[in-house]
């Protein structure tokens, strides 16, 4: 149910807005002499009224626009030189309204009749007339600069909320459709390969269990569907990789290093400088470029060993994986999918990439990530 909070707001703003300009008049017709001192008390209330009636210049636009425009030519027939800073008010209020057309005839009516109104008021030369009225109008027109300026400072504002929305709109459909694509993975592949996985486990089993002697190629079917099974595993979790379940980050890096182990690769953890909260997007940009690039250590660097290094520096957190695989150095790694999604998640974030061969044979990936400490 709506608090109605908005409209008790614009109406405050209104009423503050009326009486400020009914005020403002009232002390500029006070402040300056009069030519028809038997009119002071009709001056005075058409002032006012002119003022006030800005209270409803949101609910009846045109309405309001015809009862300042009549003040104002009303206290300028009755001797007051002031000018019309309600009726530009009004103006604004009914152009925003959209009432352009009878906001400019009404405008133009409001032109001709002021010279008429200052002629009324005992001002026999003309031309002194038409300097009154122009008067009337010189500081109102700063009033319409303002409220131009404050028309378009509110279509920049409505520009950038509708920016913020498309760009809201664009990521929860691209949400929408990584778990739209991670059901598909999981509805067709997992099946498959788990009937390959448990099928091959099946065959190595009854061999083992007869006493012959297992074909390589079983042994390497099964072992192939156990890594299927796991690189589908992770790419579901990073397709699945949204706000609703944490994201996994440094935490879980011990955690990748055990499974390296256990797939048979020495790895060693190494964790430097004091360790404190990391920005999300770093914490898990970290993880990625680790995960990343162990699984690359496993399936293409044909090493023995590898050396995990996170270093929490005062501006930024340093991460880099080396292996004692067959990559020599002077020759380019090839681009992979691997490489360039790191290179992509680091880059984003502002930081460095480096994935060359190093010094004395295998491979090194380092990244730098920067971290903003500012509280």
């Amino acid at each position: 149910m709506s608090t109605g909070r908005p409209g008790v707001r614009a109406g405050v703003i209104d009423w503050a807005i009326a009486v400020g300009v009914a005020a403002t008049l009232l002390v500029t017709g006070l402040s300056k002499p009069h030519s028809a001192a038997s009119l002071d008390l009709l001056g005075y209330a058409l002032l006012t009224v002119g003022g006030l009636a800005l209270v409803a210049r949101r609910r009846a636009p045109v309405p309001v626009l015809a009862v300042t425009g009549l003040c104002a030519a009303g206290y300028q027939a009755a001797g007051f030189d002031v000018p019309a800073v309600a009726y530009l008010f009004a103006v604004y209020a009914a152009v925003r309204a959209g009432h352009r057309v009878v906001t400019v005839a009404g405008s133009a009516a409001m032109l001709a009749s002021l010279p008429f109104a200052a002629m009324a008021s005992g001002l026999h030369d003309t031309g002194e007339a038409f300097a009154q009225a122009r008067g009337a109008l010189e500081i109102a027109w700063l009033i319409a600069a303002g409220a131009a300026g404050e028309a378009l400072r509110q279509a920049e504002r409505r520009a950038d909320e509708a920016e913020r929305t498309r760009e809201e709109t664009a990521r929860r459909r691209a949400d929408e459709e990584r778990l739209h694509i991670a059901r598909e993975l999981h509805d067709s592949l997992t099946h498959q390969i788990s009937v390959i996985k448990v099928q091959a486990e099946v065959a190595v089993h009854v061999a083992r269990k007869r006493g012959e002697q297992v074909p390589e190629a079983l042994l390497a079917i099964q072992e192939a569907g156990r890594e299927a099974m796991r690189e589908l595993r992770a790419t579901l979790e990073a397709l699945r990789d949204d706000d609703t379940a944490p994201p996994p980050g440094l935490d879980h890096v011990p955690e990748l290093v055990k499974r390296a182990r256990t797939s048979g690769l020495d790895t060693m953890l190494t964790i430097e400088g004091e360790r404190c909260d990391v920005p999300a997007a770093v914490d898990r940009t970290a993880y990625r470029i680790v995960q990343e690039s162990l699984t690359n250590v496993a399936r293409h660097a044909a090493a023995t060993r590898a050396s995990v290094r996170i270093d929490y520096r005062p501006d930024a957190l340093a991460v880099r994986v080396d292996d004692d695989g067959e990559a020599a150095q002077g020759t380019a790694p090839t681009p992979g999918i691997g490489l360039l999604g790191m290179h992509e998640r680091v880059t984003a974030l502002g930081g460095r990439l480096r994935a060359a061969p190093r010094d004395g044979g295998g491979f090194t990936v380092q990244a730098e990530l920067p971290v903003d400490r500012t509280p």
